[in-house]
């Protein structure tokens, strides 16, 4: 029996070297296309709860036939030996076999691996306790209102279909890491108001709840009329409203909250605000950019978790390009570098004795020590060639 992985451990072992690995994934699609020679291949798209996977099939193998049996959004076992293509980046097979997984197994491969959902639901308690201790009752009503009528909805939305958080519950992480930096930034700066940031964090992506959800029983993603004629902010601009009016405009809540400060319309206009303006420019989707202390911070906020996301995932399933050097991953700017590891001062030698003022002649020259020396597959940064000015006063 091969090793059982996930898509992502299977990046991060591939090699030139093939390996029997086994698979459990959901076929996302199947696609026949035809080279430029006119020659028919199978391109598949594979899923688990966090990455996706292609493989091309050519018409020579002996998996050709196999995808003609496969159907598009059911969940399959998948042995074979994998490893790099020939570009050295791409995933490839040689040879596998494909098994209808059974119930069971399916609902495992649903749930994702053991460390996911004790992340997930880690970071669920924690925004259903950052919610729970928001001093406004009006922006707590708002938020544990949501959280009753659509938290399963939530938990299995994406943070975008692409480059972050891109996976199943991937919404929740990225909504849990930003409301953990909002309250500490809170904590730095006394302009800003946490009730109305942490709350403006939970809903700024709301909207992805019909954009980016997944099914209840799949990894697939609908693209929906109303997410391409709308987009996720002004719908969660328009949910943010329904809820409003709910714990507004029903029961004692009306009364109770007639005459607290700031009134009811600022903090709801306001919330509106940060939805959106968090994408901070025009370009980028917003219709108005931020105005506002809580707008300026979420839009930041919510780039660098997104950012920093790219950056670990990146770290993980990009292929090495030299040594400390790995390739791009979109959208980032460049080749991703490996990060400085933290000081720890474990291996400290003995304290270099200073030498004590007094005993300095300073009538004798200071001798410098000897430069250390630079290793070969290192940067070189001593010029071999004489500075141009030196040059031009030879």
């Amino acid at each position: 029996m091969s090793d059982l992985v996930s898509i992502r451990e299977l990046k991060q072992q591939a090699a030139p070297t093939h390996t029997a690995l086994t698979l459990r994934v959901q076929l996302e699609s199947l696609k026949q296309k035809t080279t430029k020679a006119g020659k028919p291949y199978y391109e598949l798209k594979f899923a688990d709860a966090e990455e996706t996977l292609i493989l091309r099939v050519w018409s020579e193998t002996a998996m050709f036939p196999t995808c003609a049996q496969l159907q598009e959004r059911q969940f399959y076992e998948i042995a074979g030996e994998f490893g790099l293509g020939g570009d050295g980046r791409n995933i490839d097979s040689r040879q596998w076999q494909a098994q209808a997984l059974p119930e069971d197994q399916i609902a495992e491969v649903l749930a994702g691996s053991k460390e996911l959902q004790a992340k997930q639901a880690q970071d669920y308690a924690f925004i259903e306790e950052a919610v729970a201790n928001l001093a406004d009752p009006r922006l707590r009503a708002l938020s544990e209102r949501f959280l009753e009528k659509w938290g399963e909805r939530f938990q299995r939305t994406a943070g975008a279909r692409d480059y972050h958080h891109a996976r199943r519950g991937g919404l929740v992480e990225h909504v849990a890491q930003m409301m953990r930096s909002a309250i500490k930034i809170c904590e730095a700066y006394e302009i800003l108001n946490r009730d109305l940031l942490v709350t403006g964090v939970l809903f700024h992506d709301v909207g992805k709840l019909w954009e980016n959800v997944y099914a209840k029983n799949g990894f697939s993603m609908a693209v929906t009329e109303v997410s391409e004629l709308i987009s996720h902010i002004p719908m969660g601009m328009e949910i943010v409203n329904q809820l409003w009016r709910d714990v507004h405009e029903t029961g004692d809540n009306a009364s109770a909250w007639q005459n607290l400060e700031p009134n009811g319309n600022s903090v709801r206009l306001h919330l509106l605000h940060l939805l959106a303006a968090h994408h901070g420019e025009l370009a980028f989707g917003s219709p108005v950019v931020p105005k506002t202390p809580e707008a300026q911070a979420l839009h930041y906020i919510d780039n660098l978790d997104a950012k920093m996301e790219m950056f670990e995932r990146g770290y993980l399933v990009a292929g090495e390009a030299g040594k400390n050097v790995y390739d791009r991953v979109r959208p980032l700017p460049g080749r991703l570098v490996k990060p400085l590891a933290a000081f720890s001062g474990d291996d400290l030698d003995e304290p270099v004795a200073e030498t004590p003022v007094a005993d300095i002649d300073p009538a004798e020259p200071l001798q410098e020590e000897p430069a250390a020396s630079i290793e070969a597959d290192e940067v070189q940064f001593i010029a071999e060639e004489p500075m141009a000015e030196e040059v031009a006063n030879t």
